[in-house]
């Protein structure tokens, strides 16, 4: 086994499995041959199909925001398999409104899920990983870590802040042996657009054509998405396998269409702007 991760028997650890990519992946994982502890709200009454899998599927009710329930899920998963090889940070949602429209309430609880859930449990996790000297944290962002579309900025915000804890995760625990990746998918087919998208209608005029209308599209798409969770979830297998996996995986054709291009405009205005921007320092 290499850093504990490409074995058929490593146990993972996913979040956020009672539908969509969760759910395909701890699927997919299971017919692989190895190990998961799939965990979500409700997920024991669902009847997701995981615990035909028997002794090597262990389904436990998770809500990230509950610090007392990550420490009792991190026991059980390592009282019945004694590792966690590979963590799934894939418990999260979308709240769209426009930025002067957005409720403080479901702001903060994106935020509670999203990012300090997810910051949580990792550091639930990371002291066995930290002693055993391997494993991998595969954190699900999105597109959205990259690009804030109109009507998206704060679930945009949310993504951002996890890629960039991530940047100081990996720098931090890679010495160690464990690796970090983040995977950025762009429009799937689950219910990420419809069941479990929240918005805050826009009712200010001057914002009909920008995030009153991309959120409007964005609920249109939903089960049209070109997006396959379990072709996703075959891609983060082979990276989790792969002896050299990338910190960043784009998902789909979307994002590796539109995030390469956020990236060229980012490096043609440094490019533009460099001169101006070192001009800033004190004279030599």
């Amino acid at each position: 086994m290499t850093n504990g991760t490409s074995d058929s028997s490593a146990a993972w650890f996913i979040t956020g499995c009672t539908t969509g990519l969760g759910l395909a992946l701890a699927r997919r994982v299971l017919e692989r041959g190895a190990r998961v502890v799939a965990t979500g709200r409700g997920i024991v009454q669902r009847g997701t199909g995981l615990e035909s899998y028997g002794e090597r599927a262990l389904l436990l009710d998770l809500d990230v925001r509950d610090q007392a329930q990550i420490q009792s899920s991190v026991a059980a998963a390592l009282a019945r398999f004694g590792a966690i090889d590979v963590l799934v940070n894939n418990a999260g949602y979308g709240y769209q409104s426009s930025v002067e429209e957005g409720d403080d309430a479901a702001i903060r609880d994106q935020f509670e899920v999203n990012c300090f859930g997810l910051f949580a449990l990792t550091r639930a996790v990371l002291p066995h990983m930290r002693t055993r000297g391997r494993g991998h944290i595969v954190n699900i962002t999105s597109v959205a870590g990259f690009i804030g579309y109109p009507g998206s900025g704060y679930y945009a915000a949310s993504k951002h802040a996890v890629e960039g804890w991530s940047d100081a995760l990996a720098a931090e625990v890679g010495p160690l042996g464990i690796r970090v990746t983040c995977v950025e998918p762009g429009p799937f087919r689950t219910d990420w657009a419809g069941r479990s998208l929240q918005q805050t209608q826009s009712r200010i005029a001057a914002y009909a054509q920008t995030a009153a209308k991309r959120m409007e599209a964005v609920r249109g798409r939903s089960g049209r998405q070109a997006g396959d969770p379990e072709r996703a979830g075959d891609a983060i297998i082979a990276i989790v396998a792969s002896p050299n996996p990338p910190r960043h995986l784009l998902l789909g054709k979307v994002a590796l269409e539109v995030v390469p291009e956020r990236l060229a405009r980012t490096q043609a205005d440094i490019a533009q702007w460099q001169e101006l921007g070192r001009g800033a320092d004190f004279p030599d």
